[in-house]
């Protein structure tokens, strides 16, 4: 199944400025996924990003923070480690109306990991983006996808997305988003 900008909602989980610097390749992770808010805003794809315990975890680090302030991204604290379970996040992502939930983030084998396979228990289609999302450990991370994969979930890269999302060249979207993942 592709992916598609019509029917696909971002998530991003739980970026922030405590837990990035624990995790495998954060730069490459933060980088991916400031790409993928920027194709999706201009690609008319709603973003969600959440913060798991904000007063202890601080606020979504200041590349994607002001990403997502520039786009009108909402920011959900969140409590549960599952995003489903949070009820504001929960109305956010169903006020979207979208049945396909990209998901970015970290930590992938417990936030990630739980909030894409409640998703799935909704009868919504997952798409994990390896290359945005992230755990302190690879084996963590690993474990994550691996269990995904076999769940259903579509495990996918940065690249594939954009490129689902676009469906085609030569369009002014193409050729605005091009200079992202060259």
């Amino acid at each position: 199944m592709l992916i598609r900008a019509e029917a696909s909602c971002l998530v991003v989980i739980d970026m922030q400025e405590r837990l990035v610097p624990a995790m495998q390749a954060p730069a490459r992770t933060i980088r991916n996924a400031r790409t993928l808010m920027t194709a999706a805003h201009e690609l008319g794809v709603p973003v969600l990003l959440t913060e798991q315990y904000p007063k202890g975890l601080g606020h979504t680090v200041p590349e994607l923070a002001r990403v997502a302030q520039a786009t009108g991204a909402r920011v959900l604290p969140k409590m549960h480690f599952s995003c489903m379970e949070d009820r504001g996040f929960a109305a956010a992502f169903r006020a979207t109306g979208r049945k396909q939930a990209v998901i970015a983030g970290m930590e992938a084998h417990i936030c990630v990991m739980q909030t894409a396979a409640e998703m799935m228990e909704q009868g919504v289609d997952v798409f994990v983006v390896t290359d945005a999302t992230s755990s302190r450990t690879p084996e963590s991370e690993k474990a994550c996808l691996d269990r995904l994969q076999a769940s259903g979930a579509g495990i996918v890269t940065t690249e594939m997305v954009v490129f689902e999302w676009l469906g085609r060249a030569g369009t002014d979207a193409f050729r605005a988003l091009l200079p992202l993942i060259k």
